[in-house]
């Protein structure tokens, strides 16, 4: 009898249709463009100014980055999955869960710890799942969360299974109005156990908050420079048989060695090891990797996983699950686009309907063996070429268990000696982690990247958008962390571009056209703020000065131009509408994209062409998680804050001057000097560029 699928693939026919039909009428539009242009320049008189060719150069690289954009709308799909049709609990494979915190005093252990018990209380069989969390920082309040972390869990897990909880991340249960038991509804029974958890939750939380008092301000051990730290939580209480008892994962704190001479990689050096550690410890085939503020929102996401993973039609050649990045403290209007709606809503299930959704760096279900390449035809010297000289960790290569033994044992001296071994700083000396093994260490977007050679390899991905989001974290809600965190994107984006790995060059022979323009697309996106700084200037200055670079009101040829303009709003309003936005969120993305373009965008793509001369070093800073009473007020009024750097304000106040001037400037001259026609037709398409209404946005 045949077995009924573990999921479905749903084309989004409607979508297609308007998509496709929209493309081919805005190419045409900008062939007519071009050919204006091009007809204005070749022709004998007059010659064209130097900043009409700027403005046409800026047009055309601006229709270029658009022509790539389409690849993402050209086939979205939606997918359902049926976990109810999974082989039984014993049958299903292990699960190990990757979280990774860097700074205790950006990133609060207790959201962190608040992570970790989201993942021990996944639904998912307590004998297939560990969790692992990486602490960069060394620090020893993160050390001491994790401990208080698993004698709380020894009750808090017995309590989420008993009662069926639907949210499973303590501070967020403890904080709800709603009821998020599948249980009797405020049974007694349920209500007095509840009193009991969450008075244990409080001492939980208070110890913690304790420890990070009375450790902060003694810190001694640097997060650059301190030796490898490995302990797996294994205490048990001795005085409560029943919780003695309870079905527990296995929870391990990892801080590897870090030292100012050897470079440690940022995220993806962190990743690297809790491979390496988890191989010798579990071995699990399927890893899951979290941010330390992304808790488990749904904890029926890892069998949503499965269903993908344990179909032997995609099975093969399935690298990873992605599931879309959602915010649990974004405003009604989302001033900062902290939501990414574009990203999680239009492209990536337009990826999915192509190889598949390039990897977001948290939220996703990896196959372990996928980060290990091909295996087939290495002996045990060519293994250790690669992967380095741990025979244990060697031995977990050769086979990836369902779930090892190793949990049973007794935190033997051995067995830490090799964990410490693996997450040595020199470990990875002449081999190829970080190279072709692994995540990947050619930008700081590890995600980024380790996703794009993976397609390239011929592996797919899926995305996977469940009604209820399967992880929440925390979006930035100020203006300087947004730019920060812009820079460091674009940084990562750029500096893959200048490298051999381009995907217009190494990707258009090992992928589909179509994905390759889909990561063509986020290669050339940091150079817009070549176009928009040239579109921010030039025609203001030109129509300050009264000379016309667009085609009079009377042409035909300005029909060309006001079509692109509609048509560009339109089909983004039409996005936003049927995602069910506002047009307040249409404004906002329109007003953030600019702003990180003239920013955002130039300081990303200039570091990244001072790292490729040598002449800058790649940094990468966490963004802070620590909310700050006065700039969460401001975000939820939805005023922007504007307490940020100069070298963010200095670009952005410039470009309002210049062209509040530019414009009253052009308005007076065009009463005085009674030329409607010719200065209408240079200043309607100014405005319309400086506010963003571009083809490609």
């Amino acid at each position: 009898m045949k077995s009924l699928p573990l999921h479905a693939c749903t084309p989004s026919i409607s979508s297609a249709i308007i998509n496709r039909s929209y493309s081919l009428l805005h190419f045409t539009a900008l062939v007519a463009l071009f050919y204006y242009r091009l007809s204005s320049i070749l022709l004998p008189k007059p010659k064209p100014s130097l900043p009409y060719l700027l403005v046409f150069a800026s047009e055309m690289l601006l229709s270029i980055i658009w022509l790539f954009d389409q690849a993402y709308t050209w086939r979205p799909v939606s997918r359902t999955t049926f976990p109810e049709r999974l082989p039984e609990d014993e049958e299903l494979p292990g699960i190990d869960v990757f979280i990774c915190t860097a700074d205790h005093k950006k990133e609060p252990p207790l959201e962190v710890m608040n992570t970790v018990l989201s993942a021990m209380a996944l639904d998912y069989p307590s004998d297939k799942l560990s969790v692992y969390l990486s602490d960069d920082g060394g620090a020893s309040v993160t050390l001491l969360g994790m401990r208080e972390a698993w004698l709380f869990a020894r009750s808090w897990l017995p309590f989420c299974r008993r009662f069926g909880l639907k949210t499973r991340c303590p501070e967020v249960y403890f904080s709800s109005l709603e009821d998020n038991s599948d249980g009797p509804l405020h049974s007694l029974e349920y209500e007095e156990e509840k009193e009991k958890i969450k008075g244990k939750y409080e001492l939980f939380k208070e110890r913690v908050n304790k420890a990070g008092e009375n450790i902060g301000s003694e810190e001694a051990t640097s997060s650059k420079d301190h030796s490898p730290v490995i302990e797996v939580m294994d205490d048990e209480p001795k005085d409560d048989a029943g919780i003695k008892q309870a079905k527990m994962p296995l929870l391990v704190y990892v801080s590897r060695e870090k030292r100012p001479s050897h470079s440690h990689h940022f995220k993806a050096g962190a990743l690297n090891v809790l491979l390496r550690v988890s191989g010798i410890m579990t071995n699990s085939p399927y890893i899951l990797v979290l941010d330390c503020d992304m808790y488990c929102n749904d904890p029926t996401s890892a069998r949503q996983a499965m269903c993908f993973h344990l179909d032997p039609k995609i099975s093969p050649s399935l690298a990873f699950i992605q599931f879309p990045q959602k915010f649990r403290n974004i405003n009604k209007n989302d001033i900062y686009d902290g939501q990414l709606r574009k990203i999680f809503v239009i492209r990536w299930p337009g990826m999915d309907g192509l190889q598949g959704p390039m990897l977001s760096g948290t939220g996703f279900y990896m196959k372990r063996e996928a980060l290990y390449g091909n295996l087939s035809q290495k002996d045990v010297l060519h293994l250790k070429q690669s992967f380095g000289h741990s025979n244990e960790f060697i031995m977990s290569v050769h086979k990836i268990y369902q779930y090892g033994a190793i949990k049973n044992t007794e935190s033997s001296s051995k067995l830490q000696q090799e964990a410490q071994f693996l997450a040595s700083c020199t470990y990875e000396k002449n081999t190829l982690w970080g190279e072709q093994m692994g995540f990947l260490y050619h930008s700081v977007l590890e995600d980024y990247f380790t996703g794009f050679i993976l397609h390239c390899k011929g592996k797919t991905s899926v995305f996977c958008n469940p009604s209820k989001p399967a992880f929440l974290g925390s979006s930035t809600t100020n203006l300087n962390d947004m730019m920060v965190q812009g820079t460091r994107w674009n940084f990562g984006l750029f500096e893959v571009t200048l490298s051999k790995f381009c995907p217009f060059i190494y990707g258009l022979s090992r992928m589909p056209v179509l994905q390759t323009m889909c990561y063509g697309y986020l290669a050339l996106q940091p150079l817009y703020f070549l176009p928009l700084w040239c579109l921010a200037t030039l025609p203001q200055l030109c129509l300050l000065n009264g000379i016309p670079i667009y085609p009079q009101v009377s042409s035909s040829w300005f029909m060309v131009f006001s079509f692109i303009f509609l048509a560009s709003h339109l089909k983004h309003l039409e996005e936003v509408l049927s995602t069910g936005a506002s047009i307040q969120t249409l404004l906002n993305e329109q007003r953030i994209w600019m702003m990180k373009s003239v920013t955002a965008y130039a300081y990303g793509s200039l570091d990244a062409i001072l790292k490729c001369f040598g002449m800058r070093e790649a940094s990468f800073l966490p963004t802070n998680k620590v909310a700050d009473d006065e700039q969460v007020a401001l975000y939820q009024m939805g005023k922007l804050n504007f307490q940020s750097s100069t070298m963010i304000l200095t670009p952005i106040i410039t470009l309002i001057i210049l062209n509040m001037v530019s414009f009253i400037g052009g308005v007076a001259r065009m009463f005085i000097a009674g030329s409607w026609d010719d200065t209408f037709g240079a200043g309607i398409p100014i405005t319309l560029h400086i506010d963003g209404k571009l083809p490609c946005n």
